[in-house]
């Protein structure tokens, strides 16, 4: 590390919702830059405005507060290096637009999309790739082969433009990547003339974070390995725009892959497989389509940072659970592996259980009370915490918690069959008929009071336990499951237990 102050960006385009592998992007920067008492940015990259979808800038401010991983600066934030939109900070990067052109490392071009759409056609007729660079340039409509007359003219008459990057022929471009190590791009083999600005006023991605990055003193980019092949293009800018003393160190994050198969992991893996890939739920502005999310599914916060920061990354240690904070003091960009690493929807499924159970009695209750007063369920705070206090071991999300309690409260509208056909005999009703005479008479209404009440009465009649229990939990319940069958009923009450066992007898009969 440098004497360089750290600060670091995340730089999302507001074009849809916010995928995990981009909120591992920003996880990975914010454990940096707390790692070394750094900045977090957030800046909102949205010079595309053909591909703005408005509410995506809310979402993705909105995921990052839900995650924990809360900027320092940025969009309604403020900073000293604002604003934080780049549509807002367009007129500073025809500045440098102009200046790369006045010191000869870009041009004009004034190339119609319907020519560049023939010249790519014809390359294909003849099985090549066009590529508007090096070595076609010389040949094309552009302020390399105009005179500066004609450029002139054109640009005081309006006609529409863009402003390429002059990629220098047969030049060795070498980066040391700091999760990759030494990286080189030959600018003839791999390299085209990018456009960097549009007459239209707006820059493109490849000028705009540069300038960003060095307006805002960004000490270090971290992002995906989709933008590995840039990095030649940004170096090459730092340099033509004399800032190569102060340009940033280079990172690139491996991918997520697919749980199955070969490729990036996307929504449509989520929705073939049955799982999110965003963090908080998408409703499509134009088709109305709504995409799952962690945060709608049950996943509480820290699962979904556990999960994400051990995707790519490990600490060199046994150790799977951490905090942000835990997280911030091991992180190193030494340990994010080169190669991509695979998406598990089981593991976070196993992350959320580990949190669920770390999590009190009352926080739980807490988080079910809306889900019952959803159902129009009234409750005591006493009975809730004693009902989630009960089932709790058997869950891993909050929805979790109905599936394994609505029968203490709600009265079970139908019997299992196969529990009927196998434990229902000749003479249950009239067993349970009895069994419920002698609860109703239970004078201290707990677990104990009514077991030792009901085995006494068991022995006395000489009936067998296990041709009992079953029909009794069915009673109560409606199906076999649960947790202990007196416990049950002591959280049901009396009442509601002889209730019930009385309504089974004359449903099942």
């Amino acid at each position: 590390m440098s004497d360089k102050k750290v600060r670091v960006r995340f730089a999302p385009s507001p074009t849809g919702p916010l995928h995990m592998g981009g909120v591992r992007t920003a996880l990975f920067n914010y454990l940096f830059a707390k790692k070394f008492g750094g900045d977090f940015i957030l800046r909102i990259e949205d010079t595309d405005q053909t591909r703005f979808v408005p509410g995506a800038e809310d979402y993705i401010i909105e995921s990052l507060n839900w995650c924990g991983l809360n900027p320092v600066e940025g969009p309604g934030i403020g900073g000293d290096f604002g604003p934080y939109r780049q549509s807002e900070r367009k007129a500073l990067y025809r500045k440098y637009a102009d200046q790369l052109i006045e010191t000869g490392w870009a041009y004009y071009a004034f190339d119609t999309a319907e020519d560049i759409e023939k010249l790519r056609n014809e390359a294909e007729a003849n099985k090549e790739t066009f590529s508007y660079g090096i070595g076609t340039r010389d040949k094309l409509n552009n302020s390399l082969t105009l005179s500066n007359e004609v450029v002139q003219q054109k640009l005081a008459a309006g006609e529409a433009f863009v402003i390429r990057f002059k990629m220098p022929a047969d030049t060795d471009v070498t980066e040391e990547d700091l999760i990759r190590g030494s990286v080189t791009f030959n600018t003839t083999k791999s390299l085209d003339d990018k456009v960097l600005f549009k007459s239209d006023g707006m820059p493109t991605y490849h000028l705009a974070n540069v300038v960003d990055d060095h307006l805002m003193e960004i000490s270090h980019v971290i992002r995906g390995e989709e933008w590995l092949p840039s990095m030649p293009l940004h170096v090459l800018l730092y340099k033509a725009l004399g800032w190569e003393e102060t340009k940033p160190r280079f990172a690139h994050l491996p991918l997520i892959l697919k749980p199955v198969g070969k490729g990036k992991l996307s929504k449509r893996d989520g929705d073939k497989l049955g799982f999110p890939v965003f963090p908080l739920e998408w409703t499509d502005p134009k088709t109305g389509d709504v995409s799952r999310a962690y945060r709608e599914d049950g996943y509480f916060p820290e699962a979904f940072m556990n999960l994400l920061a051990l995707l790519g990354w490990n600490p060199g240690t046994e150790q799977e659970f951490f905090s942000l904070d835990e997280l911030a003091e091991v992180f190193s960009l030494e340990r994010v592996v080169k190669s991509g690493s695979r998406f598990d929807p089981e593991k976070a499924k196993w992350f959320n259980k580990h949190y669920f159970q770390q999590k009190s009695v009352e926080e739980l209750a807490e988080l079910f009370k809306p889900v019952l007063a959803g159902k129009g369920i009234e409750a005591s705070d006493e009975k809730i915490n004693a009902v989630v206090a009960e089932i709790k071991e058997r869950c891993e999300f909050t929805a979790d918690i109905w599936d394994q309690s609505f029968y203490f409260f709600e009265v079970p509208k139908s019997y299992d069959e196969k529990t009927v056909k196998k434990r229902w005999k000749e003479n249950t009703s009239g067993q349970l008929t009895e069994i419920a005479s002698l609860f109703s008479s239970v004078e201290t209404w707990n677990a104990d009071s009514v077991k030792a009440s009901f085995s006494a009465f068991m022995e006395e009649k000489g009936w067998g336990f296990g041709a009992i229990m079953n029909p009794l939990r069915l009673s109560l319940v409606g199906g076999n499951m649960g947790p202990d069958l007196f416990v049950i009923c002591e959280l049901l009450g009396q009442e509601e237990t002889v209730s019930r066992m009385k309504l089974a007898v004359e449903k099942i009969g």
